[in-house]
């Protein structure tokens, strides 16, 4: 019995313990935009190495799902590859949540197609054609093109499932305000999904963050009038603006930062950060040094 006692004991102080060091490390949590995901990830491992006593939980699902966890007041910090829409900025003062927007970087919203595929520049007029709900542009042959390998000509829209926001900044740039996506797309959770999928299918075109460009796939340039110049996505014409599909990135948090919050969203905005971003693709907020 004593013996017993002792063992149950021990465990209990064991228990204790573990839940006092576990209350020694501040969580944060941070969700939201598949764009993002990949840097935040990486922003998260490297700010543990210097601050241990920090951990960043770090998942995507889309700027939409982010901002819907800010505003649930489930999240410290939203990740959106868009602004909030005016219905969730009054849905959050409705739940007494305050959002307050952060610019992290800069990303360029790329086209892709098989590598494969003779096109080398499009429009938005053409792109609006292409994705576009009323667009008459179905077979690579009303472009001028003939693709190898793909049957019948017939294009395959890749796009974006309607809670992220590359799909809703594609949307709102490319189709226009009150623009609507063509029926019969083909709609991924995911940036790289989006990528994969286009390398795998001659037909396709798709539209994904300049991070998430391979080999495997080819970029084409974009015009933002007819006839006028066409610019190659990339991390310095994300700086400058001339790539005409260019964004902010953003993080949100409810209110001006606090404490290890703020501590943390300084440090990404900082050089060392921000040469973490630029490492993944994406353009920096400003003029930084890399070593």
């Amino acid at each position: 019995m004593k013996a017993k006692f002792f063992s149950v004991t021990l465990l209990t102080a064991g228990i204790a313990l573990t839940a006092l060091n576990a209350g020694a490390r501040t969580l944060i949590q941070n969700k939201g935009s598949d764009t993002l995901v990949n840097v935040a990830q990486a922003w998260a491992e490297q700010y543990a190495k210097i601050h241990p006593e920090v951990a960043v939980a770090v998942s995507g699902g889309g700027s939409g799902t982010g901002i819907a966890a800010m505003i649930n007041g489930t999240v410290d910090i939203a990740n959106a590859s868009r602004k909030m829409k005016k219905k969730e900025l009054k849905l959050a003062e409705k739940h007494g949540q305050n959002p307050v927007e952060h610019v992290v970087g800069y990303d360029a919203l790329a086209v892709f197609v098989h590598p494969d595929n003779p096109i080398k520049s499009l429009s938005f007029a053409q792109l609006k054609q292409i994705y576009g709900r009323k667009g008459k542009f179905s077979k690579w042959t009303d472009l001028g093109v003939q693709v190898p390998g793909c049957k019948n000509q017939e294009i395959v829209l890749v796009s974006r499932q309607n809670n992220s926001g590359t799909y809703a900044y594609f949307k709102k740039a490319v189709l226009g305000r009150k623009g609507k996506y063509r029926m019969g797309t083909r709609d991924m959770h995911g940036s790289k999904d989006v990528v994969d999928l286009v390398e795998k299918t001659p037909c396709a075109i798709g539209y994904s963050g300049l991070a998430y460009a391979t080999d495997h796939v080819k970029m084409v340039c974009v015009a933002k009038e007819d006839g006028g110049p066409c610019v190659i996505p990339s991390v310095a014409t994300a700086s400058d603006g001339s790539y005409p599909i260019a964004r902010p990135l953003f993080m949100y948090t409810n209110g001006e930062p606090q404490g290890k919050v703020k501590d943390y969203l300084d440090w990404i905005l900082s050089d060392v950060g921000q040469c973490i971003i630029l490492k993944k693709g994406y353009a920096p907020v400003n003029k930084i040094s890399c070593e």
